[in-house]
């Protein structure tokens, strides 16, 4: 193998590997034991058993690779304890930087999350120099990627061959899991979104995102960081394409911020006391307050970003739910004669 992928059992692991495999490329992706690896069927890969944790699985998983792309993190946006996110984002992405750095690997690209930059308090997008700090960050998830990108930096800083991309609110095929933003969408199919919050994503297409990660190994800037994002829309705008490509109407209900922040807060006590994770979990509901608004254009001036349209993305991820079982309501309007 010639590419090293941790993470690829993942939404944007599994795209990546699709995209490298279909450049030619040999890839070995490491995995936990019991992983559940749906999204990668049909891929002919190295599966190579490790943990994040593990620093020894790590230099072993490394060796031999030219390339390295660290896509793997813990995203839940609520944990039982929190410190588990930090142990598996931050002291994880050092074992791995570390081992490929030993390894005299020749590029290395970390995925950050655009949750660790800053958003502008005009209103304006954000972008790679909007200032930000750890206080800034709403929850466990985001303040562990913050941390896990300073880690990021300091290994450039020591002539590590690190490029940093920070996508936005992916969307398309192999959202397994699902990721949050694929959740809300087979919650719309499935009827289960009644009501919708007065706040915005910037989304792009997964393939793009896995595109990007890879031009970012052929172009990116040592130490540079790149916003991997296409079109900010408010969650209303959203719900409008879906109504459009499905024919399921839209939710017309605002929630208000006070009321959906009090049903998560009931959701986080209950949860407490099971130990099952929250339908809506709180940091959902803060980091909604704000539009998370970004501009991928020097990702698109110095990579060649691509910018699949957003309805493409969305068609996309709603057949592949459809077609694998999450959603059972979805019903394709038809053109017009």
């Amino acid at each position: 193998m010639d590419v090293l992928v941790t993470g690829g059992t993942g939404f944007v692991g599994a795209n990546l590997v699709r995209e490298l495999l279909a450049d030619g490329h040999t890839v070995a992706v490491l995995a936990r034991q019991g992983a559940v690896r749906r999204a990668l069927e049909g891929c002919t890969v190295e599966l190579v058993e490790g943990d994040l944790l593990d620093a020894a699985s790590i230099r072993a998983a490394v060796a031999g690779a030219k390339r390295v792309y660290h896509v793997a993190a813990d995203y839940r946006l609520w944990a039982p304890d929190p410190r588990v996110l930090f142990r598996c984002n931050v002291d994880g992405t050092r074992h791995v930087l570390e081992a490929a750095a030993e390894a005299g690997v020749e590029r290395i690209v970390y995925t950050s999350t655009v949750g660790a930059i800053g958003i502008p308090k005009d209103g304006t997008p954000g972008d790679e120099q909007t200032p930000v700090s750890l206080a800034d960050m709403v929850g466990a998830y985001k303040a562990s990627k913050f941390l896990a990108e300073r880690v990021a930096d300091e290994f450039a800083a020591r002539g590590a061959p690190v490029v940093i991309v920070n996508p936005s609110a992916p969307v398309g095929p192999y959202d397994v899991k699902p990721t949050p933003t694929g959740q809300m969408i087979v919650d719309f199919l499935n009827g289960r979104m009644v009501g919708s919050l007065d706040t915005g994503l910037n989304l792009i297409h997964v393939r793009d995102v896995t595109r990007g990660h890879i031009l970012a190994a052929d172009r990116g800037r040592i130490g540079e960081r790149y916003i991997l994002g296409h079109q900010n829309l408010s969650l209303a705008e959203i719900f409008a394409l879906l109504s459009k490509l499905t024919g399921i109407p839209a939710p017309r209900f605002r929630v208000p911020y006070a009321v959906a922040w009090l049903a998560a807060a009931g959701m986080e006590g209950l949860a407490r006391v099971t130990g099952r994770a929250p339908q809506v979990p709180l940091t959902a509901v803060r980091m909604a307050r704000k539009r998370m608004y970004f501009s991928a254009a020097k990702a698109v001036r110095e990579l060649g970003l691509p910018q699949t349209p957003v309805d493409d993305a969305l068609r996309e991820a709603v057949d592949w739910f459809v077609e694998c079982g999450y959603a059972t309501r979805a019903r394709r309007r038809q053109p017009a004669a």
